[in-house]
């Protein structure tokens, strides 16, 4: 171990799981046709998911019989086992909050059904996921993917019903969530810049444009946009740049309507924007904000100017003429983001696996996955179970059920069922059902999600951000783009940190972004994922220590004494892929069936499918929705 890896705390001992994770590691097993002999690693039938460190999301154990089966085209199995002799009314694939809403509305009108759901991940709810933590004594909560409800108040009515029926009051939200936090304890905005990217290491306290706005509300620096450009690491060229963007001194979009305008923006991208509106021409300005689309899944040469700016928050709404839309609180949120809806879901259909039948037990009850997949149970949910063939029994048409396999710990299993419903990925299903149309194939595979890590990190105690006057900083050139204190949320018996001297979560976020080079979204896409399944933990961890000690070294942060626990939620199929009016051929009618999801979600025999893909967009609300589609579609 060098001197650095000392200084970071990289031989800390805190608890993680095991480091050599990422496909590199693994990648001679997959061309296996037992990929696992065992359990994943750091599992056991005692452990409790969601207080695994270390590497989640995506963990080790959960992918390789996926990867075998729809990259390397692995058909033999061996002969298939019966686990059980149950011939199930529905089985689900996927205990994603697709899959688990499609259970639950199942349920609702076939009270009496008998549900399977298969997962191939150790933890339930896909991408809503529960990160937790013990420090001190003191729990703490974050998620690992999904984070809110947005605009609840706007949901579809069968929605809006299954909250409600889940207990769930969104109005207590405006309790539960402290608005007040960061400027009650004065905390700011800030821009970090990193000495490899820039020359220097420097925290600005300053907010960017308006990338935090109605998403975290900070307290104001007093810094104008002149005395913060004067400080920017660049030279003075691109300073003035730099200013002109800060103070909105730009040339207006043309256009006679705000619609000719708006079609404008979203025919160009941000980086063009950038170019013809401000006269940007120094690449330090370019740098600045290039990776602050990230949520977008690429940078500011793909994505759309409109989309960065009404969506992002970055410099422009001054020039472009457009009224934006007024925007809903970001309050609608659960310390351990909607991984609370999916237990609440589970909870419901699986009484015995938690107590406490309302919104705020939830947040503190301990789950029984020992309870999951009990044979008196009318829904069973089986984890660590990777389905690897859904069949009818004879022809679609004519079928009396469907025939579904899955490999659990190197062996195959068999499940007979009335009806299935596909709630996993889109880019598994013409792997699995290969009795799919072809289009119908080719259109799933034309659905390229997004790759991004949620990273949770526990620390100790949060006096550097305090004396720093920080809560919420971008990271322009950094591993992870940006890095926050966790959202304030205290509901029932679970309350977040209020006092600098206790430990808390910080949350940070790195989308593989790349330069464009002529690739299209979907092909960085791909390539961010290869990069993010072969980069293993430790050096990940290693960016994560070196990232928070540079940003916060002069509030007296030591990332070998002050980070207790370190959780990377690895998503390589992040969010699900949406259209650009840049790329893509755009209907007025978002179900219109010429679109790719729409074709991709149609219903085969006593098959549907329901997941965000289907929806073409990485909402709750899309996932909940197509499910209850899928659902409709079988009855």
């Amino acid at each position: 171990m060098n001197s650095e890896d000392r200084n970071l705390g990289m031989g800390c001992k805190i608890t993680r799981r095991d480091l050599l994770q990422g496909m590199g590691a693994t990648a001679g097993m997959a061309i296996l046709p037992r990929p696992l002999a065992a359990a994943p690693a750091g599992h056991s039938t005692a452990s409790y998911p969601p207080a695994e460190t270390g590497m989640r999301g995506n963990h080790p154990g959960s992918w390789e019989t996926a990867h075998a089966l729809a990259r390397n085209g692995v058909r033999e199995w061996g002969d298939a086992q019966t686990e059980d002799e149950s011939e199930y009314d529905l089985v689900v694939v996927g205990a994603g909050i697709s899959g688990l809403a499609a259970a639950w509305f199942w349920r609702k009108e076939r009270p009496d059904a008998r549900i399977l759901i298969l997962d191939n991940h150790d933890d339930f709810g896909g991408h809503a996921r529960r990160n937790e933590f013990s420090v001190g004594g003191r729990t703490l909560l974050g998620c690992g993917g999904s984070q809110n409800l947005v605009a609840p108040d706007n949901y579809p009515l069968e929605l809006q019903r299954m909250l409600r029926e889940l207990s769930v009051d969104t109005s207590r939200f405006e309790q539960a969530y402290d608005d007040d936090f960061y400027q009650r304890h004065n905390l700011a905005a800030g821009i970090y810049f990193d000495e490899a990217g820039w020359g220097t290491r420097k925290l600005l306290r300053y907010k960017l444009a308006n990338v935090f706005e109605n998403y975290i509300p900070v307290a104001e620096t007093g810094l104008s946009h002149r005395e913060a450009a004067a400080k920017l690491p660049m030279p003075d060229a691109a300073r003035a740049q730099a200013l002109n963007m800060l103070s909105g001194k730009g040339v207006p979009v043309p256009g006679d309507s705000e619609y000719d305008r708006w079609q404008y923006l979203a025919t160009m991208t941000y980086r063009e924007f950038m170019v013809r509106h401000y006269g940007v021409s120094e690449e330090a300005v370019f740098r600045l904000f290039q990776n602050m689309t990230y949520d977008s899944g690429s940078r500011i040469d793909t994505t759309a100017a409109f989309s960065a700016i009404f969506y992002g928050g970055l410099p422009g709404i001054e020039l472009t003429g457009v009224t934006p839309e007024d925007s809903v609180p970001y309050r609608y949120h659960f310390p351990d983001g909607n991984a609370s809806i999916a237990r609440l879901l589970v909870r419901q259909m699986i009484p015995a696996a938690a107590a406490g039948d309302g919104m705020e037990d939830i947040v503190t009850a301990t789950m029984d996955y020992g309870k999951l997949d009990r044979r008196e149970n009318s829904v069973r949910l089986r984890l660590n179970s990777t389905v690897v063939e859904v069949a009818h029994r004879s022809s679609a048409k004519h079928s009396e059920g469907v025939e579904v396999s899955y490999v659990r710990a190197g062996t195959r299993y068999s499940v007979r069922a009335g009806q299935v419903v596909l709630a996993c990925y889109n880019a598994m299903i013409p792997s699995l059902c290969q009795e799919l149309p072809v289009e119908q194939k080719a259109a799933m595979a034309r659905q390229v999600k997004v790759p991004i890590l949620y990273t949770s990190v526990a620390v100790r105690n949060w006096q550097a951000w305090k004396k720093l006057g920080v809560g919420a900083v971008m990271c322009p050139s950094s591993y992870h783009v940006k890095a926050i204190l966790d959202f304030p949320v205290s509901i029932g018996d679970y309350a977040y940190s209020n006092d600098p001297d206790e430990p808390t979560l910080v949350h940070m976020q790195r989308f593989m972004l790349r330069n464009a080079d002529g690739m299209s979204r979907h092909q960085q896409y791909r390539l961010g994922r290869h990069e993010l399944m072969t980069t293993p933990f430790e050096e990940m961890e290693r960016e994560i220590r070196r990232q928070l000690g540079g940003m916060l070294s002069e509030g007296g942060f030591d990332p070998a004494a002050d980070i207790a626990g370190i959780t990377v939620n690895r998503w390589a199929h992040g969010y699900s892929s949406w259209y650009s009016e840049m790329e893509d051929e755009m209907y007025e009618d978002w179900d219109d069936p010429r679109y790719p999801h729409v074709k991709a979600r149609q219903p085969y025999g006593r098959i549907a499918v329901a997941n965000s893909d289907a929806g073409a967009s990485a909402m709750l609300e899309t996932a909940v929705m197509q499910a209850h589609r899928a659902v409709g579609e079988l009855l």
